[in-house]
């Protein structure tokens, strides 16, 4: 009796040591060549989340590290298998290439992989003057300016047009069913949307860039844009809302020297915490809310995916039901 007994708590005891091995392996920053570098993040429900300290909200939703000079940092979701990611070219072009967890078969390495064999990619740069060639075509990146990549692309390389301010490609990437055109896009050309008013902090301008249907961008499921706040606003995304069909992740940057960004996610009724800094990006489940202030105005990237297009497609959550 005693030694079955000893024998169950020992199995108990190996598999709980093997799950909690399957779960930090998931947060480990690999390196994929001398320049790519990857983490892979679990996706996690409500219940789970509700209970999380505040390390454990950070380490499962916050992605510290979106850019380093001459590096490619990705971090891979299984929301819908989504990838956020930063390239920082400087004096030497970056390739962009697949990750081991995309790989068909792990045994051939990244032999005849490309990142884009099964995916979408959007791209908006955040720093100075860049271009990205796709297939040996060139198209120069400004400032907030984007640039839509579709499925089957094999060749893509980012550059800086000046190592002293180099540029800063925010990369978004997701499981694509069909092949369409490559596709800049501008502020200019974007869908331009004037947003809440001053007397409620929230003056902002939504800019639909990489959007279905908008400037002649064609998609899969992939969806991006920026959102500017004015000065003397800080609330963004309010009235706050869940989108069940769509998982999201925010880039938060123009965040002013000094200054932080209170992100706050959750259901609407079990809402906790993120703050975070100027150039880091965070997960936002389909179950949570995902809205922020700032200590100052801000800029923001919005990047989504999931099985529906429609932007409007979205589950409001009143200010007044929030907790």
């Amino acid at each position: 009796m005693k030694k079955t007994i000893l024998t169950a708590a020992l199995c108990c005891f190996a598999l709980a040591g093997f799950a909690q091995g399957c779960c930090s392996k998931g947060y480990e920053v690999k390196a994929e060549n001398a320049y790519t570098h990857y983490n892979v993040r679990w996706a996690t429900g409500p219940e789970d989340a509700k209970h999380y300290t505040t390390d454990r909200l950070r380490k499962e939703y916050l992605i510290e590290k979106v850019f380093a000079p001459g590096e490619v940092n990705w971090t891979y979701t299984m929301f819908d298998r989504f990838l956020i990611g930063g390239a920082e070219p400087t004096s030497t072009p970056l390739e962009l290439t697949s990750i081991a967890p995309l790989y068909v078969d792990e045994s051939k390495g990244n032999d005849g992989r490309n990142l884009l064999d099964n995916r979408e990619l959007g791209i908006i740069n955040v720093g100075g003057e860049g271009t990205v060639t796709v297939d040996g075509k060139s198209y120069s990146l400004g400032f907030q300016e984007a640039l839509y990549v579709g499925r089957g692309a094999k060749d893509i390389v980012v550059a800086s047009k000046n190592a002293a301010e180099p540029a800063k490609f925010y990369l978004n990437s997701a499981c694509a069913h069909a092949s369409f055109p490559t596709k800049k896009v501008t502020l200019k050309e974007a869908n331009n949307i004037k947003a809440g008013k001053m007397e409620e902090s929230n003056d902002r301008v939504i800019h639909q860039m990489i959007i279905n249907g908008v400037a002649g961008v064609r998609t899969c499921q992939l969806q991006m844009g920026i959102t500017e706040l004015k000065p003397g606003s800080v609330w963004n995304t309010m009235p706050a809302h869940i989108h069940m069909r769509r998982m999201e992740a925010y880039f938060y940057y123009k965040v002013p020297e000094g200054q932080k960004i209170l992100h706050i996610m959750g259901e609407p009724q079990e809402t906790r915490p993120i703050w975070m800094n100027n150039e880091q990006a965070v997960i936002s489940p389909q179950w949570s809310v995902h809205c922020a202030a700032g200590t100052s105005n801000y800029t923001f990237i919005w990047g989504m995916a999931g099985e529906n297009l429609v932007y409007t497609d979205m589950q409001l959550a009143p200010i007044p039901t929030l907790e």
